[in-house]
């Protein structure tokens, strides 16, 4: 049994020092990387979950505005302040007047612009604080602004600036989540078989997606206040798990060199067991002690066009997110509007193919090797996809589910591929020089950069909705091509690749 010092018993979660207190155990690194994917599932899984309510709810909060419609984007609200608006039918004030779509609207963007900027100074953070403080106080924060959201409803809040400000402070408390998350899945994990290994954990955003909007329907019979306060507290109690259990890499666990594996082991079984970089890259790096600048990572090869692609991409997915439950209640399928709780069910089909999609994204990059070339068909064949949903998705209930289902696969395959083996690719890329104290930095860019464009989606989709459907969709096909488009050097660049693989190996043969 290895020894540890009193410096590595203190560094380990509470919890594990209490378990191994009262077994006399020590737990193994399997034990670890149990727990790591565990706790990292779930609380990405409440991240998203708590994200999802507001697009469920928002059938309640304004049932009537689709059908008023939104003269232009600079007009003047009906009342004279932001704390109401004039008051048309049944709802919630003051999201109930003839803009209330708009004011969601901007209630999105206000969110995800707060949390879009918050994630660069949130991996920049990341890099240079212990991860597990940071995801806890960000799990913490996002749960109790979430339920503060709900608070509104028994306190009678009619006020736009409560609401608004609220959702910004949650954004800067969600912020924190992803770039922590991955870094320290990073850490624990190696590069063999990345993408699918991420594809399947980076369930968790479809799985967070699907239960928030279970949750939320559910809770919306008992009043719309519910549907926050729930997922608030149930993402406080994953957050004090996390404090409790999470070891953020192998050096804080005490399980460093001597339960490493053999290398020639390592070689054989794959590198699953292998940190993301050399045991002597990383002891260079600490007596280098510093961190990748921003400015640095974002010169690392590849980043800011995968950046850029993603930002797309999010606007494609985010928009799904937020209004998804909107669409499906205010459009006729079949001739029948469907209830805002049985819109909001319905729509997770959207994230069940979204989890199909991550997998299968995963797989395929890593069986060609080659991200980009994933990523970009991928993004082209949304084009169709979305076409083909607008069209034809109000037929009926088994064509908007079956088409559902495929443009959840086929919009959120990328966004899952670039968030999570494309953004550990290159938090470790080569030119760094065994520089282990980037992957949360290079995370937060990328996905940072792609959030501003889930900002700009749902904040757009408030606006255009109001006059014409039609038109969203014809703003999500031209930003899948986009993506699609931002991919090309990289797409090319992989595909010389390939064909002087293949020559080289026919050279060989012969």
């Amino acid at each position: 049994m290895a020894k540890f010092n009193d410096a590595q018993i203190k560094n380990k979660p509470l919890g594990f020092r209490i378990f191994e207190c009262v077994t006399g155990k020590q737990t193994s690194r399997k034990s670890y990387q149990t727990v790591v994917l565990l706790l990292t599932f779930v609380a990405y899984t409440m991240y998203h979950a708590t994200r999802k309510t507001t697009s469920v709810v928002k059938g309640v909060l304004d049932p009537e505005t689709a059908k008023l419609g939104f003269s232009a984007i600079w007009r003047p609200r009906q009342s004279t302040t932001l704390f109401g608006s004039k008051r048309v039918g049944r709802g919630w004030a003051p999201f109930d007047g003839s803009d209330g779509t708009a004011m969601l609207g901007e209630i999105d963007v206000a969110f995800l612009a707060v949390y879009s900027f918050g994630m660069y100074f949130a991996g920049h953070l990341g890099d240079r604080i212990d991860l597990r403080i940071l995801l806890t106080i960000g799990m913490l924060g996002t749960g109790v602004f979430t339920s503060l959201f709900g608070v509104g409803y028994w306190l009678d809040v009619h006020s736009f600036v409560y609401f608004l400000v609220i959702q910004m402070v949650a954004g800067m408390f969600q912020s924190t989540g992803w770039p922590s998350v991955v870094a320290v899945v990073g850490n624990w994990f190696g590069k063999r078989k990345r993408g699918l290994i991420m594809g399947i954990w980076n369930a968790h955003t479809s799985v967070g997606n699907i239960s928030g909007s279970l949750i939320a329907s559910a809770l919306l019979k008992y009043g719309w206040g519910w549907s926050f306060v729930v997922p608030g507290l149930m993402m406080c109690v994953a957050g004090i798990l996390v404090f409790l259990f999470l070891p953020t890499s192998p050096e804080v666990a005490g399980v460093g060199k001597e339960e490493e594996i053999s290398k020639s082991k390592e070689k054989e079984n794959g590198s699953l067991e292998q940190p993301l970089l050399r045991a002597e890259a990383e002891a260079e790096n600490k007596e280098k002690g510093t961190a990748v600048g921003f400015l640095e990572a974002w010169r690392i090869p590849g980043v800011m066009p995968f950046a850029l692609c993603l930002f797309f991409a999010k606007l494609v997915a985010y928009t799904f997110l937020y209004w998804l439950p909107f669409y499906i209640s205010h459009t006729p399928i079949g001739g029948v509007y469907l209830s805002d709780s049985t819109a909001g069910t319905l729509s997770t089909l959207f994230d069940v193919g979204g989890v199909l999609g991550g997998i299968l994204a995963g797989h395929i990059s890593d069986s060609l090797d080659a991200r980009a070339i994933t990523a970009a068909s991928f993004m082209y064949c949304a084009i169709p996809a979305l076409f083909l949903y607008r069209v034809y998705g109000s037929v009926s209930l088994a064509w908007n589910i079956s088409l559902m289902f495929i443009v959840g696969m086929i919009v959120n395959g990328p966004y899952a591929l670039i968030t999570t083996a494309v953004s550990a690719d290159l938090g470790t890329h080569g030119s760094l020089q065994g520089n282990s104290r980037a992957l949360a930095t290079v995370t937060a860019i990328i996905d940072g950069t792609g959030s501003v464009g889930a900002a700009i989606g749902p904040l757009l989709t408030g606006y255009i909705s109001a006059r014409s459907w039609g038109a969203v969709f014809t703003m999500l096909m031209a930003a899948a091509l986009l993506a699609g488009l931002l991919l090309t050097k990289l797409v090319v660049t992989e595909v010389r690749a390939k064909m002087s693989a293949a020559v080289r190996a026919e050279t060989v043969l012969v």
